[in-house]
């Protein structure tokens, strides 16, 4: 059988401890050719020998370290995402509960009793009841996860959690049965502590992680699940998409999803295909013309023969790409992560060394091994060095981070993207739908002959019964500015090309009628509205408006040329408008030092000019929905931080293979669900906001770390000397929690900023919440 090569999706993984755990145990796993260990989407990828050694093999090595293997089917593994984040939060809430007694009979043993020794065997027992309940109960999976580490000889922070919470057990219990000194309620009190703070990170860290990706199977959604083949003798039978297969021939009438990636063999009609290409404005399809999959036909009947199906259809190259760039996007190790890796094993050697020397050294100056002091310094040294803040320090940044984001109408779904962002250097743009606003509007109207409003109105009495999203333009424009225009007599369009109409005595109809200034066309008029090159064909005489239509075009704008009975009397410049704040947003950009690029399918003309209205320099034009990727892969090559900014399908490749995916909520859920930021609706300045919360965000991260290593340091350097009481250990712990806790969160409390906890849209949730700042503030404080 040889090499092969799977992919599992797992739950469980908090931290990048629990990435490498994983590698190093497949690294001790015979058969194991290579493994690689995505923390962000929580998956694994192995190559394994398949002759010696099986799937099932596989996928155990991963459920003895304490891990789960989702299932392959999208529904149900969404379903167990969310069963481990319920499972998560009532271990929160027992182990809490735990913390809260145990705390309150502590604060009773001190503030009532002044003693720090125990009360009373009854407070003994109670507290024991407590820390077993706790170790055992919503802390047993740990214990689990620290076996299986030992027994492939990995020290992982489950390792430490559970020397110290043993060691606390283990001090109480020889208080309780060996030396009556011992300060028993303090030790129990510190296997609850210490474990509840763990499983408080934890669950932090699978609230900002673990939420559903639809994106795959929203992406799929868009596909019918039924087609009308058509045989040869021209019988239509309605199969199963899956059923068909190259060759085949099927018909897709108006307004239906086009079921397969083809080619037309008969028929005429316009189809959006923004699904693939991101631009507005729909495609005029004919015979020989393709058509991709999940693309919207328009007013026409088309028949349709099949080119490609199964994995080469669009849609399932989309989704393997969505896979493969999750696959070998480049994994982020937490800063306290790699503090961690150091952090753990030099602890256990100290608390080893500890007990080894006060048995030793008593014995140099003629004293006996001082057994009780040597283990007092090792299970001190456990505790103080259980890196409780240091767990705690990125989450609590994270927390605060979200909460500000929020407020400014930006959704954090991945933590790493705290981190990544102060680093990013480069900043990839869609046009449509991210500069622009995605939908085709009237730019410019050129007069030849009459004013404005009169060549508006002329176009939009022409237009009124086309169901072109041009011709809607015109009329939305036409309403918008008060101008009359009446329904045609006589209509008919020529496919690709534009309109024509006649007018006689239709009665005025707009938006306010009253109000309107244009003039209705006269009875009995002519009124063609197209394109100019078909109506040169048609016998109108274009050249008074070569210059117009030439500057027109030069600014990427879509030119339909208006002619009234023979004459041309305008020319009405179409296009995407450019949101409100892009120019803004570049600026920000360039101040920040990150240099802004365009990427876009369309046209090197068109983009220019977008680019140059909004201050971009660097520009990708007639680049492919999976060109994208490959693009943005080779800045990163080069050594770049890139973010990526898009909204629609054709961008989520992009958005996952960048450093950063950026979505814009008011685009698709494909996009949204592949990026790790959403800015809630349309505001694009959001992406600088989101640059700025980062950068705030783990510079907080950085004192948090420095403020709870010189905690962890300082406490486990004096808990070798055997001389540091538990309750003091105790109060450094809650005290560098408590420092940790004001650096994170003092400012905001003072700002008036609300803190939130949501880092992703929940099921049934919609992060398009709209551009307003009332919708970002409900969504932060919901």
């Amino acid at each position: 059988m040889g090499t092969t090569q799977k992919r599992f999706d797992v739950g469980g993984m908090s931290c990048s401890f629990c990435a490498e755990s994983i590698e190093k145990a497949y690294d001790r796993t015979e058969g194991v050719e290579d493994v690689d260990v995505s923390l962000a989407h929580e998956e694994v990828l192995v190559r394994y020998d398949a002759d010696r050694l099986g799937e099932v093999g596989v996928k155990d090595t991963l459920r003895d370290l304490g891990y789960t293997v989702r299932d392959p089917d999208k529904a149900k593994r969404y379903e167990q995402q969310r069963a481990e984040l319920a499972d998560g939060k009532r271990r929160l809430v027992l182990a809490g509960g735990a913390s809260i007694a145990v705390a309150a009979l502590m604060g009773w043993m001190i503030l009532v009793t002044g003693r720090l020794e125990s009360a009373s065997l009854a407070t003994d027992l109670v507290t024991l009841a407590l820390a077993l309940g706790t170790m055992f109960g919503p802390g047993r999976y740990i214990k689990e996860k620290a076996f299986q580490s030992l027994r492939r000889g990995i020290l992982n922070q489950h390792v430490l959690l559970e020397a110290g919470a043993f060691a606390g057990l283990l001090g109480g219990l020889l208080g309780l049965v060996v030396f009556p000194g011992f300060p028993t309620v303090h030790f129990f009190a510190v296997s609850v502590f210490v474990t509840t703070y763990h499983i408080l990170s934890e669950y932090t860290s699978l609230v900002v992680r673990t939420r559903a990706s639809r994106a795959v199977r929203s992406l799929l959604d868009l596909r019918p699940d039924t087609a009308r083949r058509v045989a040869d003798d021209g019988d239509v039978e309605e199969v199963p998409v899956g059923d068909l297969s190259v060759g085949d021939r099927v018909r897709v009438k108006p307004g239906e999803n086009v079921p397969v990636d083809g080619e037309v063999v008969d028929g005429e009609s316009t189809v959006d295909e923004s699904v693939a290409t991101g631009e507005p404005v729909p495609e005029e399809k004919t015979d020989g013309d393709e058509v991709i999959g999940g693309s919207v036909n328009g007013t026409g009947t088309l028949l349709v023969e099949v080119t490609a199906t199964g994995e080469d259809a669009f849609l399932n190259r989309v989704a393997r790409e969505i896979e493969e760039a999750r696959a070998m996007k480049p994994g982020i190790v937490q800063l306290a992560d790699r503090v961690l890796g150091y952090f753990v094993p030099a602890v256990l050697t100290v608390a080893a060394l500890s007990f080894g020397f006060w048995l030793v050294a008593p014995l140099a100056w003629g004293g006996s091994p001082n057994v009780q002091r040597g283990a007092f310094a090792a299970l001190a040294a456990l505790v103080l060095g259980y890196p409780c803040a240091l767990g705690m320090a990125t989450p609590l940044a994270l927390i605060r981070g979200g909460g500000k984001a929020a407020n400014r109408g930006v959704l954090m779904r991945n933590g790493d993207a705290f981190q990544v962002l102060p680093d990013v250097d480069h900043v990839v743009l869609d046009k449509t739908g991210t500069l622009t606003v995605g939908e085709p509007a009237v730019r410019e109207i050129v007069t030849l002959d009459g004013s404005e409003s009169e060549v508006l109105a002329t176009a939009a009495s022409a237009e009124a019964f086309s169901e072109h999203p041009l011709a809607d333009a015109i009329l939305d424009y036409a309403d918008e500015r008060g101008v009359a225009y009446a329904d045609p007599e006589a209509f008919d369009t020529v496919t690709g090309k534009g309109v024509r109409a006649t007018v006689e005595g239709a009665a005025p109809r707009a938006a306010d009628q009253s109000s309107g200034d244009g003039e209705v066309p006269r009875d009995g008029d002519d009124v063609l509205v197209g394109k100019p090159g078909w109506l040169g064909d048609e016998g109108v005489d274009l050249s008074r408006a070569a210059d117009g239509i030439g500057r027109l075009q030069h600014r990427g704008l879509t030119v339909a040329g208006v002619v009234r009975d023979g004459d041309l009397v305008g020319l009405i410049g179409l296009g995407d408008e450019v949101e409100a704040d892009a120019a803004e947003t570049v600026r920000r950009m360039r101040d920040a030092g990150i240099t802004p690029v365009m990427i876009t399918g369309d046209t090197e003309r068109t983009a220019r000019a977008v680019a140059e209205e909004v201050g971009i320099d660097r520009v990708m034009a007639d680049v492919l929905p999976d060109e994208k990727r490959e693009e943005i892969g080779r800045l990163q090559d080069a050594g770049r931080r890139v973010a990526m900014v898009g909204d629609g399908i054709n961008d989520a490749p992009a958005l996952t293979q960048a450093d950063v995916g950026i979505a814009i909520g008011a685009g698709t859920d494909i996009a949204i669900e592949s990026a790790d930021v959403v800015l809630m609706g349309e505001r694009l300045g959001g992406v600088m906001d989101a640059y700025e919360i980062g950068e705030e965000s783990y510079r907080k991260t950085r004192q948090n770390l420095a403020t709870a290593f010189a905690f962890n340091g300082v406490g486990v350097a004096a808990a070798t000397t055997g001389l540091v009481h538990p309750v003091f250990a105790m109060i450094a712990m809650v005290l560098s929690v408590s420092v940790v806790l004001a650096n994170s969160f003092a400012g905001q409390v003072l700002s008036g900023e609300g803190v939130n906890t949501d880092f992703a849209v929940e099921d049934g949730e919609d992060a398009r919440i709209g551009g307003d700042p009332s919708a970002a503030d409900q969504a932060a404080t919901s």
